[in-house]
């Protein structure tokens, strides 16, 4: 089957490209603003990767189109649609389908389904989940939505009946508003967190609680969901109904409870030690991650001693607090790190992060509010709360409908803004000191603000 893409390198459309080439069909695919680590994965597999929409591309005839949810039937001020192909795709009555749609008939039919589902951390989680099956020998397949470190691909077929996938609730298509992750029909699911996000398909809460129950309405009576158990919103949802067997997490009465600092904890099981997790990843939210992932591998018969083991070697994933260089000073080192942080929230968990390891050293957060719900500027009050443990903070506003030195004016003289990449460079590099840690922050490339910070470094 030859199937073509549209809008192959957002992180769900590039790893089901990578499925789909591992399991033979031919794949090409068309995307704009293609960035990085995506472009590099589907270039590294030969996939014939187009620039741009435009309707020549009917010519490539393939047996399916495959329509991403970045695909809309939006028409541009000249009265043109943003997406000729899309149009034409239409036009012809060529048969067409959504990425969840085409992975739940090709590859998850039949399998064993672990979804991990939260508003944070859902990538770290599948990928710490898939390498403790993989430790564990379980050969599993997986698709996540980034490039887990210790695989060094974002998805793979497995050879056994497990498949662990990242379940997104964004909505699946333009043709399908359901969250993508109702295709997915999990027999163990992970509910990790939920708040609101998503402003630009949700109007509320209670509307993202409503995906997450029609979530948990698919897993079978000998399923298992796992919950975290500090969250009222996932209490809510369980709430409306569940059918299925439940693990909670995070709360000292839980199913599953932490004892112990996040990098070196026990993990209790009904109040029984039953492993201990020692490894080189930060962070209470990553402690959190590792008690899902540990409860979920416990369904499928892997013993929390062993998920244990397999996460001591965890290597994290790209773009999370991924060290990309470090310019030497007298006086010390500047450190620059990529991460995907976004959401206030995780922008606020990603910092304390940081400052949790360098202790009292600087961090300077070099953020842009890209996201959908970040560009309405619906989360824009809490920004300021988000960078509290920052020392300075930078923001590029370019592209945005608000105004983001109101919102960050109560951090007074530790918050600057820039109205392109080259600005806020320039206002970083008038404030840097040797010892710093700069932090950008974004779910896009940025400009490629990280390589030019560390090549201005290393020129001055």
């Amino acid at each position: 089957m030859h199937i073509h893409i549209l809008g192959i390198c957002g992180t769900f459309m590039g790893g089901l490209a990578a499925l789909a080439r591992e399991a033979g069909h031919r794949v090409t695919g068309c995307d704009a603003g293609v960035y990085p680590p995506m472009s590099d994965q589907l270039r590294a597999l030969g996939i014939e990767l187009i620039e741009g929409f435009d309707a020549e591309q009917m010519a490539l005839k393939p047996d399916m189109y495959v329509v991403g949810n970045v695909v809309s039937r939006v028409r541009l001020a000249d009265g043109n649609p943003k997406f000729p192909l899309m149009e034409a795709i239409l036009e012809a009555g060529a048969p067409y389908t959504s990425g969840p749609q085409w992975l739940s008939e090709h590859v998850l039919q039949g399998r064993h389904v672990l979804a991990v589902a939260g508003t944070h951390g859902k990538t770290t989680t599948t990928s710490m989940l898939a390498w403790v099956l993989k430790q564990a020998g379980l050969q599993p397949g997986f698709l996540v939505g980034g490039v887990p470190l210790n695989f060094g691909v974002s998805a793979r077929l497995g050879g056994g009946k497990y498949f662990v996938i990242e379940a997104d609730e964004y909505d699946t298509a333009f043709f399908d508003k359901r969250s993508k992750f109702v295709h997915y029909r999990p027999r163990t699911a992970i509910l990790n967190n939920l708040e609101f996000d998503h402003a630009d398909i949700f109007d509320d809460l209670a509307a993202i609680e409503r995906q997450f129950h029609h979530l948990v309405r698919t897993v079978p009576g000998s399923g298992r969901v796992v919950v975290n158990g500090l969250e009222e919103s996932l209490t809510r949802v369980l709430g409306q109904g569940c059918w299925s067997e439940v693990r909670t997490f995070g709360t000292a009465v839980s199913d599953f409870v932490a004892q112990g600092e996040p990098s070196q904890f026990q993990v209790l099981q009904a109040g029984q030690s039953v492993a201990k997790v020692q490894w080189a990843i930060g962070g209470v939210h990553n402690q959190l991650n590792a008690l899902a992932a540990i409860a979920a591998a416990e369904h499928v018969g892997v013993a929390p001693g062993v998920a244990a083991q397999a996460l001591a070697t965890f290597e994290n994933v790209k773009r999370r607090m991924e060290v990309r260089g470090t310019v030497q000073r007298e006086g010390g080192g500047i450190t620059v790190y990529d991460d995907f942080a976004h959401h206030p929230t995780a922008i606020r968990t990603t910092v304390n992060g940081l400052r949790r390891q360098v202790g009292q050293a600087r961090i300077l957060a070099i953020f842009e509010p890209r996201s959908n719900t970040m560009k309405l500027g619906t989360m824009k009050a809490q920004l300021p709360w988000s960078l509290e443990e920052a020392d300075l903070a930078f923001c590029h506003s370019g592209g945005l409908g608000w105004d983001a030195a109101a919102a960050l004016e109560p951090m007074g003289t530790k918050a600057q803004v820039g109205a392109n990449i080259d600005a806020v460079i320039a206002q970083v590099l008038a404030q840097v000191q040797p010892g710093d840690h700069l932090l950008c922050m974004s779910n896009g490339g940025f400009g490629g603000i990280h390589t030019k910070l560390l090549e201005a470094l290393a020129r001055n």
